[in-house]
């Protein structure tokens, strides 16, 4: 969709499109790496772009599961910290982290279907939140790992 589009699109409809953009530039990151490329570790950190991807399945469920349902992340199957949505096991591969990645962005677009911008999400840990700020948030969110993303990308393939 064109800047041109998005501009004539209602509010809302801003917030999904860039959300979508973003969600699809993590989800890309993997194509055509290798397994070995994918789990390469190049910062201190867990930080590697499977672990990216695996991570941002973690956030959309933080917010739009746990965010609208109010159900605790032990019953979800969540880590209790985000440290640990980095942690990678030996059945992860770039196929089924993408796919766990794709399908809970698509839980998390029905999830917030329903619900108006202003409406209030009662199962994050901080407390009441309106729909809007949890864009927001994923927005910021995702933009920042999309660039993470970038990065480890482009000194994998210069190595």
């Amino acid at each position: 969709m064109s800047t041109l589009e998005v501009l004539n699109h209602p509010f809302r409809e801003q917030f999904e499109v860039f959300l979508d953009e973003h969600r699809r530039v993590l989800d890309e990151s993997l194509e055509g790496l290798t397994e070995e490329q994918a789990r390469r570790s190049l910062v201190p950190s867990r930080t590697t772009l499977l672990g990216l991807v695996k991570h941002a399945t973690f956030v959309e469920k933080v917010w739009f599961v746990e965010g609208i349902t109010c159900r605790p992340r032990t019953e979800i199957g969540l880590p209790e910290t985000p440290d640990e949505s980095f942690i990678l096991t030996e059945e992860d591969t770039i196929a089924s982290v993408r796919q766990a990645y794709r399908e809970a962005c698509e839980v998390s677009r029905k999830a917030a279907a329903a619900l108006d911008l202003d409406d209030l999400l009662h199962g994050n840990r901080r407390g009441p939140l309106p729909l809007r700020w949890v864009y927001l948030h994923m927005l910021r969110e995702l933009a920042q790992h999309g660039g993470h993303a970038d990065i480890l990308r482009e000194q994998i393939l210069n190595s």
